[in-house]
């Protein structure tokens, strides 16, 4: 009985120490930003809704990207999706090769 007891405590504690490593990660700052877009459909590039989130995700990226690897760019440049292909080339670049033929493939405009 003592055992089956201990278990039961040492299974709780692990399931509340994995449940809370994701509140410690950050991921909560971009949901409390993006989750009021989270279900909408937009019509197009040219829907104000589309806009919106366009530029809070555009925000988030920039902000994120300079956090974690010190690049400072500007959120009216690049588009939301664009943000997130160069933090993902930004990350797997090897670290001899330099930024800016990267930053070229991608247009100037949102």
């Amino acid at each position: 009985m003592k055992s089956m007891g201990f278990y039961f405590v040492l299974t709780l504690l692990m399931f509340i120490t994995i449940a809370g490593i994701p509140a410690l990660s950050g991921a909560k700052e971009m949901t409390s930003r993006l989750s009021g877009y989270e279900g909408k459909l937009f019509t197009g590039p040219q829907d104000p809704g589309y806009q919106e989130y366009d530029l809070a995700l555009r925000n988030h990226l920039v902000k994120r990207i300079h956090k974690r690897f010190g690049v400072d760019l500007d959120p009216k440049t690049y588009s939301g999706f664009d943000l997130l292909e160069i933090e993902a080339l930004i990350r797997f670049k090897k670290s001899s090769e330099p930024l800016d033929p990267f930053l070229r493939m991608f247009s100037k405009n949102p």
